[in-house]
């Protein structure tokens, strides 16, 4: 990196976020823009904080889970009472000059609060104003309340994950919310340069069940191309085979020989040539049609070997494949190493707090960790005082409830 590109400032700095969101969505979405340089502003209940600092995993030391450290990197706290007139008046007069604000309240809870996108663009009409929820802001089930795992269900997700014949079951990932997360991210910062160039801001509505949605699009067009629901498939592929996970001598690996070229040298290498002559697998939509047999006769051979021994050898070959890793052995693998998707906080309460890395890289304006996991309300004080709070001012809106709980 040249000495110019050093001193670029991050993407995000100057922009100023107000993160009033708790658990997952809203904070992973806050902390992706404070990772690219945004100031954001957590705002949290006085006493308890986000609920995720309390009932999200793992403890090291003190009071926040590991599951609060991961998500909440870059940020400052405050701690506020939002249903007190105290702290609604500060919180509009940090709404008065911030560039966004992401909420993940039920629906209609923040305009209940007096707090909502209406009052709010009439004291900063340049605002964004990002509302996460279960299943958005209109329809006749936006008034739900909605987690990941309705999400998943609820969306359809559910009924193309796992095997054929099989109970239901959820994706692993938390991907209603996760990809919530990011749509809510794209679309904030699209209004942001928006807002930039007009003085107007909007209101961002993201929901857990359209970003599932928004994932169905192989299976979506499935069903509209044929009227058929998918079903699972377990590690196979809707739309070519041989693509999944394939048993071995000592246990699973995954490979995919997707196009005809690939599938002639899989049927060579293996020293199976009688395949190519066989009917039932001579092209993309036959390999489908007859997917068990396929895997019947693939497995045959590849319990001959153990998985390290077909990986290699097909990734000499240029045949796409690898093993199945735990999440241990994904995170200490050398790539993973290499990629610096482990890294360290250092905390002045939990020490060295292990954190997932940045998942995209930047090379001019390489992100940072500029600050722990903040504790709560650890910052209060001094964004009291950028606002030009000063102690007779502050002693007020304590005793008025702004603080407490």
């Amino acid at each position: 990196m040249s000495a110019s590109e050093a001193k670029r400032p991050l993407p995000l700095a100057g922009v100023r976020v107000l993160d009033i969101s708790q658990v997952m969505a809203g904070p992973y979405a806050c902390m992706l823009l404070a990772d690219l340089g945004a100031d954001v502003i957590k705002i949290e209940p006085p006493g308890t904080g986000d609920q995720t600092r309390g009932a999200m995993g793992f403890k090291m030391k003190g009071p926040d889970s590991l599951g609060f450290l991961n998500m909440n990197r870059n940020k400052r706290s405050v701690a506020l009472n939002l249903k007190s007139k105290a702290g609604k008046e500060v919180l509009l007069r940090l709404a008065k000059d911030a560039d966004i604000l992401l909420e993940n309240y039920r629906p209609g809870a923040m305009k209940r609060l007096g707090l909502g996108y209406e009052v709010l663009k009439e004291v900063n009409p340049r605002l964004v104003y990002t509302s996460i929820s279960g299943f958005g802001q209109t329809g006749p089930w936006s008034d739900r309340p909605g987690f990941d795992l309705m999400a998943q269900a609820m969306s359809g997700v559910m009924s193309v994950t796992g095997y054929p014949g099989g109970p239901p079951v959820n994706a692993g990932l938390p991907v209603a919310d996760i990809g919530c997360a990011l749509f809510a991210v794209y679309a904030t910062l699209s209004a942001y340069i928006g807002a930039k160039a007009s003085g107007l801001g909007q209101h961002v509505d993201a929901s857990l069940f359209d970003s599932a949605l928004a994932f169905s699009v192989w299976d979506i067009c499935d069903y509209w191309g044929t009227g058929k629901p998918p079903e699972p498939l377990g590690t196979s592929n809707k739309m070519t085979a041989p693509y999944q996970a394939m048993a071995c001598s000592d246990g699973y690996f995954v490979m995919g020989a997707n196009n005809q070229k690939l599938w002639i040298q899989l049927c060579n290498l293996m020293d199976r040539k009688e395949l190519l002559e066989d009917q039932r697998f001579s092209s993309i939509s036959l390999r489908l049609a007859n997917r068990h047999a396929l895997e019947v006769e693939l497995e045959k051979t590849f319990r001959l070997q153990p998985k390290d021994y077909w990986v290699s050898t097909f990734l000499e070959a240029g045949i796409p494949a690898g093993p199945i890793l735990t999440y241990p052995e994904a995170f200490e693998s050398d790539h993973a190493k290499a990629r610096e998707m482990r890294m360290e906080i250092d905390h002045p309460v939990e020490g060295k707090v292990p954190n997932i890395g940045f998942a995209v890289k930047l090379s001019g304006t390489p992100q940072q960790v500029r600050r722990y996991p903040p504790r709560l309300g650890e910052h209060t004080d001094e964004v009291l005082q950028e606002l030009g709070i000063g102690a007779e001012e502050r002693t007020r809106l304590g005793l008025e409830g702004a603080f407490s709980s």
